[in-house]
């Protein structure tokens, strides 16, 4: 079995959705969205500055390409997006 990383969430200030640290992989942001029945996730940095966002239908979409890895974090789907 293996051990489940804490990840650290809290509701965006300005109410636009919860916030994670951008190095989640995309696996774990998805089960995160469907538990919290959420559409998109605001990525923060370490320094807890917003970063980006990310849905779920292009989560999804990201999975199901060839650019996908299970390691495939956060950070690295926004410079996929850019």
């Amino acid at each position: 079995m293996t051990p489940i990383q804490t990840q650290h969430v809290v509701l965006d200030r300005e109410g636009s959705g919860p916030r994670v640290c951008d190095d989640m992989t995309v696996e774990v942001a998805l089960s995160l969205m469907a538990g919290a029945r959420v559409d998109h996730l605001v990525l923060c940095d370490g320094d807890e500055q917003r970063t980006g966002l990310v849905t779920r239908a292009g989560l999804a979409v990201l999975r199901d390409s060839a650019a996908y890895t299970d390691r495939l974090r956060l950070r690295d789907v926004l410079r996929l997006a850019g």
